[in-house]
């Protein structure tokens, strides 16, 4: 993975307040409440049930949320950045270069018949304009050889129905490389994916941060996952942050929906008890 450069600068991803919301007639619809975070150079997690809002605070930090969804915040920057003050095509330049976002499932964000080599290539041609043909296939096979692709030349060469779900996450993730992004915000990226090859991609974006410095965010709602893996974890319920734990505290959340959570996982130790059921209370939506 000699063709990513190691960032040394300090990180700056700092979001305070965010809010995003859906108006509607009468009444509006708040997915995310008061937001507020940081990212480094580490590996965060943010965890929670479907519908916490995962996912929308993540598309906003690349300005990818719907057209309708309102978003503010006290303070969005990157690396000292002011996201909301960028115009649309100050963003363009933005994503991919600074950061980029692989989604749930990389297969159906790839074209259906352009080959994966060709689109890497052409995501390294959007921010090096000046790049020939050559050097964007010598580049983009770089990446996919960065990514443990066996027999690069081949697969560069392959349509999106010919890669299986394992080399269709390695071949988004060296799409988003290429552009070489200081952030990386990864959605659900080993949901679909059998434990070997999930174990394989977590040691490539692992990679990422410990030997190039990127900033990984990670969304997921597989908590063993996540406290094997993450730094940090931050834990949403319905667009709020409860908690936050560092990785030496995972096992013991002090608030009631992590532990709720927590304690509705499988254990091998309690094979055949009924898990417990989470019981949500009003007060955990109060500032």
């Amino acid at each position: 993975m000699s063709s990513i450069p190691v960032k040394t600068d300090p990180a700056s991803l700092i979001v305070e307040g965010l809010t995003i919301g859906f108006p509607g007639a009468g009444t509006g619809l708040n997915v995310v409440n008061d937001v507020s975070f940081s990212l480094g150079r580490e590996r965060v997690a943010i965890v929670g049930e479907s519908g916490s809002g995962k996912s929308m605070t993540g598309r906003s930090l690349l300005r990818l949320t719907p057209p309708k969804a309102t978003v503010s915040a006290r303070r969005m920057s990157l690396d000292g950045i002011d996201i909301l003050a960028q115009s649309d095509r100050q963003m363009r330049r933005i994503r991919g270069r600074k950061i980029t976002m692989i989604m749930q499932d990389p297969r159906y964000s790839l074209h259906p018949v352009v080959s994966v080599g060709r689109q890497i290539a052409e995501a390294y041609r959007v921010l090096q304009p000046n790049a020939g043909k050559n050097e964007a296939r010598e580049k983009a096979l770089s990446m996919l050889e960065a990514v443990q692709i066996v027999d690069p030349n081949r697969v560069y060469d392959l349509h999106r129905h010919e890669v299986s779900g394992g080399m269709g996450q390695r071949i988004m993730i060296a799409m988003m490389l290429v552009q070489d992004p200081d952030y990386i915000i990864a959605d659900e990226p080993t949901s679909a994916l059998d434990v070997v090859v999930r174990q394989q991609v977590l040691e490539i974006l692992d990679g990422l941060v410990t030997e190039r410095g990127i900033g990984l965010l990670f969304i997921s709602h597989d908590l063993n996952l996540v406290r094997t893996f993450c730094d940090r974890m931050l834990v949403m319920y319905r667009g709020r942050i409860v908690e936050e734990l560092a990785a030496s505290e995972f096992s013991r959340p002090q608030h009631a929906y992590t532990q709720g959570l927590m304690n509705a996982l499988p254990s091998y130790g309690r094979r055949g008890a009924a898990l417990p059921v989470l019981h949500r209370d009003p007060r955990w939506l109060t500032p």
